[in-house]
């Protein structure tokens, strides 16, 4: 069994668009920056993400990118613009974005656990996130 150190890295999600914010922080999840990085293990570290209201995207994509549901129904697909999503909860928007870029395996329910999505800046933050390189 491989032991590693699990770190605690803080992005702030108004310094990129989303999905680069999303990505960063999928790959912080899974681990693929260690040297010791194998897929069928849980190497990954703790990622907060701070300043969630404040996230951009690029492009149209507020008002065109749209978010659907289904209750299993004939006829009840229900959509949700991404920017009704940001107004009410934009801790929603960056998580499932996170979520859809991880493995859909039983280790994606773990790697959520370590992710924690903040609306504004928590105390004791960096002066200077994302200058760390995820080599």
């Amino acid at each position: 069994m491989i032991v590693t150190e699990r770190k605690l890295h803080h992005l702030d999600a108004s310094v990129a668009p989303l999905g680069r914010v999303a990505t960063k922080a999928a790959l912080l999840l899974r681990g693929k920056s260690k040297i010791n990085f194998e897929n069928h293990l849980d190497l990954g570290d703790y990622v907060t993400v701070y300043n969630a209201e404040k996230l951009w995207v690029t492009g149209n994509k507020l008002e065109d990118k749209q978010y659907y549901r289904h209750s299993g129904y004939i006829g009840n697909l229900k959509t949700t613009q991404l920017k009704d999503l940001v107004a009410l909860h934009p801790n929603k928007v960056i998580e499932r974005a996170i979520y859809g870029m991880l493995p859909k395996n039983r280790l994606r329910a773990k790697f959520m656990r370590r992710l924690k999505i903040v609306s504004g800046i928590p105390t004791g933050v960096p002066s200077q996130p994302l200058t760390e390189k995820a080599s």
